[in-house]
């Protein structure tokens, strides 16, 4: 399909965010912009369960030549946004991401790819093109490289992203050891993404990593740097899940009653400028899936082809009830744990 389902979640007023926010006493301006997200496409090799922005092999959408240029003027014109990190789908399936990936290197900014493994051996769904040469590339342009496995153990990581995934992860893994990434002294830095299989939230991050690090080393020899625990969230196709299997009402409590205000402190949308293929700019990835666009002060959709930082820098994070799961435990970003 080529447009994502949609899901009209109800959103009950036990499950206001801001109430919340209001209840802790805790306000949420923005800080600064630091990161500058792109959605390269929503083109990938996979269709998996719990995946937020609907990505799949029938998806084309795809941020434009103009969009890319002005995305990099962006970058050249305030040195203080310091990280690019490129998403999707398979961000590398984007026609011009080893491009953007040179160019943004070359303005000295840090590049981090969310990168799923799997593409090194599927390559394009479409057009077959090979991407068995990214753990090289990524070595030559310093690209930190942030990838999903949901688990050590291959029933796990198959359930939630398909037959094959795990076996094919650890074989990417390997290439990417090969090269240098997760290895100490090396300047490579290979960081794994834990999503829980199911309407749970993630154990505690530093725990989990020790896990991950002894079982994928003893019984695979892989190496990694970091863990990053990141909750499912209820919008899109996992929201679908949870209401098909009746499961919807008791994840929102779930989110709800681990609500940490410590937590809420440290999300992401206080430092992150989240940006889709149409150049439109949100908050944070979740919204853009949900179409909240970020507004100005006086209520202006922002988008990088008018891109004015002050402006950026004066809005008002958009809220919803799926921020619950930012905020819920020790707390759930792009960076894993908040709190």
């Amino acid at each position: 399909m080529n447009a994502p389902d949609r899901v009209k979640t109800p959103a009950p007023a036990r499950y206001d965010f801001q109430a919340q926010l209001d209840r802790a006493g805790v306000q949420l301006p923005v800080r600064e912009v630091r990161t500058l997200q792109i959605n390269l496409t929503k083109t990938c090799n996979q269709a998996c369960r719990h995946c937020h922005v609907d990505a799949s092999p029938a998806r084309t959408e795809a941020l434009s030549d103009a969009g890319l240029e002005q995305c990099l003027k962006i970058l050249a014109a305030h040195p203080q946004i310091q990280v690019l990190d490129l998403t999707g789908g398979a961000p590398e399936l984007h026609p011009r991401f080893d491009e953007l990936v040179r160019r943004a290197r070359a303005l000295d900014r840090h590049v981090m790819v969310r990168h799923n493994l799997t593409v090194q051996f599927d390559g394009h769904p479409v057009t077959g093109a090979s991407k068995a040469y990214l753990p090289e590339f990524f070595a030559e342009q310093q690209v930190e490289v942030v990838s999903s496995l949901p688990y050590y153990q291959a029933f796990m990581t198959d359930t939630q992203r398909g037959k094959g995934v795990f076996g094919k992860s650890v074989d990417a893994i390997r290439r990417l050891n090969d090269v240098g990434y997760g290895i100490d002294g090396s300047g490579l830095v290979l960081n794994l993404v834990y999503n829980p299989v199911g309407p749970y939230l993630p154990a505690a991050q530093a725990s989990l990593e020790a896990d991950f690090k002894r079982e994928l080393l003893d019984k695979f020899g892989l190496r990694f740097n970091g863990l990053f625990t990141i909750t499912n969230m209820p919008i899109h196709r996992f929201a679908l899940h949870l209401q098909k299997s009746g499961q919807y009402a008791s994840y929102m409590d779930k989110l709800l009653a681990a609500f940490n205000p410590a937590a809420a402190q440290n999300v992401m949308c206080r430092d992150i400028l989240s940006v889709d293929h149409q150049g439109r700019i949100y908050d944070c990835d979740f919204n853009q899936m949900l179409e909240l666009q970020a507004r100005d002060g006086s209520g202006n959709a922002l988008s990088i082809f008018d891109f004015d930082l002050e402006r950026v820098l004066a809005r008002r994070i958009r809220f919803g009830d799926h921020c619950l799961g930012c905020t819920a435990g020790a707390g759930s970003s792009c960076g894993g744990a908040t709190a």
